[in-house]
């Protein structure tokens, strides 16, 4: 038999549809805004049920790669909080994302991931093609960091389980899911009238609440302190967090050591103190919000020898408020160390946060003695957080005309052409420069720090997908090793017309690789200037701007005079506000 041969061609069961119809229904009454996807035959039938039964609605958007499709949505639901559909290939389609799926699921984006596989009648098969692309239970290849996976047997399974799966992935802490549809499924008429959900059915289930008397006791915690240290890491992602924030720390008078994976906690507050190791010395009390990275924030990292040495006193105590250990990867250990904890109140923070701010604020309205102690702890926090950020301006001064240029010079010529604009930064914030420079007075300013290398420019352009039409300036600072991992995703931008600001940040080098080789070198007395084989970016260094205008880009550089640099961003800035997505290719010094 030729597998190359079409299909033979089925006629519709009296007029009902094809079961891939339901899919299609489902995905548009569920309200995705977009589809990412990259073509496979495997969902062929569902392709066309989005294309002519839903009019291409919601609209699908094309991309290269398959992590690059889920790396969209990812930052697309970090800047929104809103899921796209992603489909995705069979087992390679699959195998492709599985990267984007899993920081996905350690950095909490709900994702709702599709594939197909099939068909699973071994009679229905292709020669060789659907034989290769068919496993058992393709969901086993990303259980271990996905809320959920289900590939439903027949039609009376799939609209229960896509609710369910929908439920699943937004209740909190929210993931990624995947679904998975056999293709011969997908590719059978209907027999039968199939039932959607109720548009009146709840998606999804309440917050948990904090338990009231667990919050009192925490709140006799928090005002008995003297010196409490506010760690948040994921409160940002309500679209509230950043407020409660803000409150919180005001009515208690407490420093904030934001983790920064998402915008807790505006850096020009008074009380913000991240990346300060001195407000930790004389804690007595360091309360975890929706955390659990809280190691890295409040010890000394030796990282030749794997040590750690706490930066807080030895009698200081531990509050934690977040989601415990719900939802932890059973492959990956993400969930980092166990903390060792005075109390534990198992709560969402948009809820608990604002019920314990009410409990304090009660408190001290009605202690002056109290209230005194809040006012002077917080003048005293406003005075080491001034003093670190006229050290950090001072220190962004150093080698201003350098050439490579520096990362401070580089973050502080953006942030005096955009101060004025309505922005957004995407992922990398300069290596922490825009964060110590720039005022990020808005909650939508950033969504989070950068992960993992060969992820940053697709979520990078889901974020600008998200400010899409809102009339925001979006500018995402690119490390060149990260693009060069998918330089496809410049293409998606273009094609589907997503402008934004593309700063490189090209120091030519994986240099976070290059620095531990080094750090090595000198450990072990073997020559530091060999740390560059296997790291460096060079000989031939790759031209951005070639391969940016290639896939439709405005597009400058290399640009290695500081100099330069103003007048090529009011250019590129120019020409984003007219609809086209602009790249600047800076070449940048090693170091942060």
């Amino acid at each position: 038999m030729d597998s190359s041969a079409p299909a033979t061609s089925v006629t519709q069961n009296d007029g009902l549809g094809w079961q891939s119809d339901i899919i299609a229904d489902l995905i548009r009454q569920y309200g995705f805004p977009f589809i990412t996807l990259n073509p496979g035959a495997s969902y062929r039938g569902l392709h066309d049920s989005l294309v002519n039964h839903n009019g291409d609605e919601p609209p699908m958007l094309l991309c290269q790669h398959e992590k690059i499709a889920v790396q969209i949505a990812h930052g697309y639901a970090k800047a929104s909080g809103q899921p796209l559909a992603v489909i995705v290939h069979n087992v390679v389609g699959l195998l492709h994302a599985t990267m984007g799926i899993y920081y996905a699921y350690t950095d909490r984006a709900p994702v709702f991931v599709i594939g197909a596989t099939g068909p699973m009648d071994e009679g229905k098969r292709r020669p060789r093609v659907d034989w290769a692309h068919t496993a058992n239970v393709q969901g086993t290849q990303i259980r271990d960091y996905v809320k959920w996976d289900y590939q439903p047997g027949g039609m009376g399974g799939v609209v229960d389980s896509f609710a369910r799966a929908y439920s699943i992935m937004m209740t909190e802490p929210q993931g990624p899911i995947y679904m998975c549809y056999d293709a011969a499924l997908q590719e059978a008429p209907l027999s039968e009238p199939i039932a959607l959900p109720s548009l009146k059915s709840t998606k999804t289930p309440s917050r948990i609440a904090p338990d009231p008397a667990a919050l009192e006791e925490a709140a006799d915690r928090l005002v008995a302190a003297d010196w409490p240290v506010l760690v948040p890491q994921f409160v940002g992602r309500d679209k509230n967090g950043y407020s409660d924030m803000v409150a919180l720390a005001e009515t208690l008078g407490a420093p904030v050591a934001d983790t920064q994976w998402r915008l807790n906690f505006p850096p020009e507050h008074p009380l913000d103190m991240r990346m300060n190791r001195d407000v930790f010395k004389q804690a007595d009390l360091i309360t975890l919000l929706d955390c659990r990275d809280w190691e890295r924030p409040t010890h000394e990292n030796d990282r030749i020898n794997r040590t750690l040495k706490p930066l807080f006193p030895e009698h200081c105590e531990w509050l934690d408020i977040g989601f415990a250990d719900i939802e932890i990867s059973k492959w990956a250990t993400d969930y980092q160390r166990f903390p060792e904890c005075a109390q534990r109140v198992l709560a969402d923070t948009a809820l608990a946060l604002p019920a314990l701010t009410s409990i304090i604020g009660k408190r001290a309205k009605d202690d002056a003695k109290l209230a005194r102690k809040i006012t002077e702890r917080g003048q005293a926090v406003a005075e080491m957080h001034d003093a670190q950020r006229a050290k950090w301006r001072e220190q962004a001064k150093a080698d201003w005309d350098a050439s490579p240029i520096t990362l401070p010079r580089l973050a502080t010529e953006v942030w005096n052409k955009i101060q004025h604009e309505d922005w957004v930064l995407t992922t990398n914030a300069f290596e922490d420069w825009a964060l110590k420079l720039w005022d990020f007075d808005r909650s939508y300013r950033w969504p989070g720090k950068a992960l993992g290398t060969g992820t940053q420019i697709g979520m990078a352009t889901g974020v600008a997908l998200a400010h899409r039409g809102t009339g925001r300036l979006v500018v995402d600072c690119q490390t060149d090793g990260d693009l060069l991992f998918d330089v496809g995703a410049l293409w998606f931008a273009a094609k589907h017309k997503v402008p934004f600001l593309c700063v490189m940040h090209n120091n030519r080098a994986y240099y976070n690789d290059w620095e531990h080789q080094i750090t090595v070198a000198r450990q072990r007395g073997t020559p530091v200037d060999r740390a560059y084989i296997g790291m460096d970016i060079m000989d031939p260094a790759p031209d951005f701007s070639t391969i940016a205008r290639g896939f439709g880009w405005y597009a400058e550089g290399p640009i290695e005079d500081a100099k330069d640099i103003a007048s090529a961003l009011d250019r590129a800035i120019a020409q984003v506000k007219s609809g086209v997505p602009a790249l600047v290719d800076i070449i940048t010094q090693h170091a942060g």
